[in-house]
């Protein structure tokens, strides 16, 4: 089972409540990920505990230019931006190194899978 790692608790709230349903990442994570997986969707410093929040299914994976993310594509990722430098800015803090317009991301979108207790 793969997960979908955020590093800031801050994301929690956006995640439960469904505002979070996408994520941007460096690079192409075609092999990583793909559409009708199961992952599972989790909060937590690398090389440490991780707390899981839901099961997600990856609705799709998109990969281009950063210049090219749509306005769409950014607020999924964070409601609270607008802006491809918005969204650059966060990227070079997250990699720390300088994100330009021309850097690949892989835009990974997904939704919470709700599990029900089997019926009798």
């Amino acid at each position: 089972m793969y997960a979908l790692n955020f590093y800031s608790p801050l994301f929690i709230d956006q995640l439960r409540k469904g505002r979070k349903t996408a994520t941007i990442r460096l690079g192409d994570k075609r092999g990583k990920y793909a559409r009708g997986q199961l992952v599972w969707v989790t909060v937590g410093h690398r090389h440490g505990p991780r707390q899981r929040l839901f099961t997600a299914i990856i609705d799709e994976v998109t990969v281009k230019r950063v210049g090219d993310l749509t306005q769409r594509e950014i607020e999924r990722d964070n409601p609270e931006f607008r802006l491809v430098e918005d969204i650059m800015q966060f990227l070079t803090h997250i990699y720390s190194r300088d994100i330009t317009e021309d850097d690949e991301v892989t835009v990974v979108h997904f939704s919470e899978v709700i599990e029900f207790p089997p019926l009798d």
